[in-house]
């Protein structure tokens, strides 16, 4: 199974902290907040990790993380995603890499207290299809929200301003290769964008499309808000546990 963080945009919500680097590469207390998606895969056993990224400070990643050592990685492998097409097109851009093996994706900007493996094993032993981790949130109009019906996703709706649920689609989704084919087919959304939830609704459509509760808390860090959240979610854990 292959992991994917995607790290690319341009950070416009954050500047100008983000007029001379990638939002990605800003601190989460006493780590830059990429290497945070990325320890998140490796715990759940993924070895295999591609990085998409863009914008002006690509080369950046590549300075920081190298061959990925210090995570145990044998490499890190990395592409450039051009301009702002989106979520979706940004990992249409790792068709090349999945070579026909599943996927776990993750956000570049997600932030989670917990461990995913339980949840990954469970999509190892799905036959096919899609999985999302799910969070009740507060502010869901902020967020891709799921409407749910028992066991199932009915559909998600991409930042409501009625929500059908407080349970947001977090940052994690894990796909089987057909994503690329889903991918193909999409057209860009009022944002010019391929929006990701369009490809999680053509698997509910599908039937194909599973979930789990994301235990413990999650936050993305994509605003000043949510950057100053994350910071303080991680930081007080490593006082908590300890460490400085």
């Amino acid at each position: 199974m292959r992991g994917v963080v995607l790290a690319g945009g341009l950070g416009t919500r954050q500047l100008p902290l983000t007029k001379i680097t990638n939002k990605h590469l800003l601190p989460i207390w006493d780590k830059p907040m990429v290497y945070y998606p990325i320890g998140t895969l490796v715990r759940a056993g993924i070895q295999d990790i591609l990085l998409v990224t863009g914008g002006n400070n690509a080369g950046d990643f590549l300075r920081l993380l190298g061959n990925g050592k210090e995570f145990g990685l044998s490499h890190i492998d990395y592409v450039y995603q051009e301009g702002q097409g989106g979520i979706a097109e940004a990992l249409g851009l790792a068709r090349y890499y999945a070579e026909g093996q599943r996927m776990v994706v993750i956000l570049g900007d997600n932030i989670i207290e917990d461990d995913i493996t339980p949840f990954v094993q469970a999509f190892r032993r799905q036959e096919r299809g899609a999985r999302i981790l799910l969070k009740e949130v507060d502010d869901p109009e902020r967020f891709g929200v799921a409407e749910l019906a028992g066991d199932r996703v009915v559909s998600i709706e991409e930042k409501p301003s009625a929500p059908k649920s407080r349970y947001a689609v977090t940052g994690i989704y894990m796909y089987d290769a057909r994503v690329f084919e889903i991918i193909s087919k999409l057209r860009p959304s009022g944002r010019g964008e391929l929006e990701i939830t369009d490809v999680n609704n053509a698997y509910i459509a599908a039937g194909e499309m599973q979930f789990d509760y994301l235990p413990g808390w999650w936050t993305d860090a994509g605003t000043f808000e949510s950057l100053y959240r994350a910071n303080r979610l991680v930081a007080e854990k490593a006082l908590a546990a300890g460490r400085p």
